[in-house]
């Protein structure tokens, strides 16, 4: 099955999972919630949309570069509510974020569905950003040979190093039926914050050499 290929790489990325009210946390790699929320907004896909076929699809990231985590303190006024009734004078938040990292993502699954992404990345219908609006993407996310005719596994294996001076080996993240961690981060409906779990396997492979793209 084929694979379509994405770069995330900016001087500031958040790829929250179980933030929680004054904490708001980042994982160190991209969920896929995240992932799938960035091609909505590049399809012109509203909150309330079907994604059935996006979260369908099998992710896996490789870590060109680790990047730096990072905390901002943040002081917000006038914020309304969870309930909806009134405002909240002063909201104290700490906010993570990874500084400087580079992913290789990969999602495998139905060629034609693939191509209508990798067309959306080139184009999007609208601003496309790396978890949160003030975190735009440094380079662009589409790639010009990023939808290969290959598994998820051998393309993140094979495609060029998105940075010069890597380690012998990187990071890779895959989703796996047999994967020894769980995560929650399947979006099932944005507007109503559902979502489903996978299972996913962490390992390394060696270093792809640096090309340019």
């Amino acid at each position: 099955m084929p694979t379509l290929l994405l770069r995330l790489q900016a001087p500031m990325q958040s790829w929250g999972i179980s933030s929680h009210f004054t904490s708001r946390d980042t994982t160190r790699e991209p969920t896929k919630s995240g992932v799938i929320g960035l091609i909505c907004a590049a399809l012109g896909r509203p909150r309330d949309a079907d994604i059935s076929d996006l979260a369908r699809l099998k992710m896996g990231v490789r870590v060109d570069r680790e990047g730096v985590l990072q905390k901002d303190f943040h002081v917000a006024q006038d914020i309304l509510r969870a309930d909806e009734k009134g405002k909240k004078d002063t909201e104290i938040s700490d906010r993570y974020y990874l500084s400087d990292a580079v992913f290789l993502v990969g999602l495998e699954g139905p060629q034609t569905l693939l191509e209508e992404i990798q067309s959306a990345l080139k184009s999007p219908h609208w601003a496309l950003y790396l978890g949160r609006k003030a975190f735009p993407p440094g380079k662009p996310v589409w790639l010009q040979d990023g939808l290969r005719d290959e598994p998820l596994f051998q393309a993140l294996k094979t495609f060029p190093a998105l940075v010069p001076d890597l380690d012998e080996s990187v990071r890779v993240v895959l989703e796996s039926d047999e994967g020894e961690f769980v995560r929650v981060d399947v979006p099932i409906n944005f507007e109503q914050r559902r979502f489903s779990s996978r299972r996913i396997h962490m390992g390394r492979i060696d270093s792809p050499s640096y090309e340019e793209v």
